[in-house]
């Protein structure tokens, strides 16, 4: 006869991370629908107005989207006119996406669509205690990557 323990999941910090960014995600995706943009799109659109002209690989990479999401993502922000796609130089096959004008203005409403929802999460922390939170947060990422990479 097996056993199970019982697991208070309340108390896990990894629980509460992934409840926060649930919560943080719902938010986003309700506020980026007034400008027709998902947050796997925004994702994509500012990680471009940080880089522009990556591979689709390399935007999936770093919108934590897997490669045929990614297409797709791709895809349609192309036929709303807010990227362009066009071969590399070095390398044929790859193309590589870039902001359109149309597509910036896009992303800055993101942005401030985005903050003003961070704005609200944070809204009962002091600077200091916001500060704090990003230092910290950076910090377990920080150590997370370390363990990965050994």
């Amino acid at each position: 006869m097996s056993t199970t323990k019982n697991v208070n999941v309340k108390g896990l910090l990894g629980y509460k991370l992934k409840k926060t960014q649930h919560a943080l995600r719902l938010c986003m995706d309700e506020a980026l629908k007034s400008i027709a943009l998902t947050t796997p799109q925004y994702a994509v659109l500012a990680q471009l107005e940080l880089q522009d002209g990556m591979s689709n690989a390399e935007l999936a990479r770093r919108s934590f989207i897997t490669a045929q999401t990614m297409h797709a993502i791709v895809s349609n922000l192309e036929n709303r006119g807010l990227i362009k796609r066009k071969t590399t130089p070095d390398h044929g096959r790859v193309l590589s996406v870039s902001l359109t004008k149309k597509g910036l203005s896009v992303v800055q409403k993101a942005h401030h669509l985005t903050r003003s929802i961070e704005e609200k999460m944070t809204c009962t922390l002091s600077s200091e205690q916001k500060n704090f939170l990003e230092q910290i947060l950076y910090e377990c990422l920080s150590n997370l990557k370390n363990v990965t990479q050994k």
